[in-house]
């Protein structure tokens, strides 16, 4: 496996990781909307990953070619959690009995989610300096 590929993986990583932190934040963002244009309350989205095959031809045969993948975020979709309701009279969205029907969103494990996207994140980040440095020790050797 040569260098380009192994930063390809990590730039996956990157780019899946922000796109799940992206969802995360919608999600926060959206903890007490009770109207949307679909109508209803906000549904809270979940970021669904993949793996797929690294782009490239190995030497090596079919065995390296699948063992070496790359993760793809294959789609957002919404969680399938019931809303909540919530007794208050005054809000302007509340029903006939003064329920208002509220986002399914936990605020405790959306950032339990972060927390875990950002270290993924930065353990790409470490898998990246990780290869910058062997390429670069590798630059060395030749002088």
């Amino acid at each position: 496996m040569d260098f380009l590929t192994s930063f390809r993986i990590c730039s996956s990583g990157f780019a899946a990781q922000r796109a799940k932190m992206d969802v995360i934040a919608s999600n926060l963002a959206n903890v007490s909307t009770t109207s949307t244009p679909e109508g209803g309350p906000y549904k809270r989205k979940v970021a669904i990953f993949s793996s797929e095959n690294v782009k490239q031809k190995f030497r090596f045969g079919d065995r390296l070619r699948d063992a070496i993948r790359e993760v793809a975020l294959k789609e957002v979709v919404e969680d399938g959690e019931t809303v909540r309701k919530v007794y208050d009279p005054s809000h302007p969205d509340a029903d006939q009995q003064g329920n208002v029907a509220m986002p399914n969103v936990n605020v405790m494990m959306e950032m339990t989610d972060m927390i875990t996207a950002s270290r993924a994140y930065e353990a790409c980040v470490t898998a990246f300096d990780a290869t910058k440095n062997m390429a670069l020790k590798t630059l060395d050797i030749g002088k």
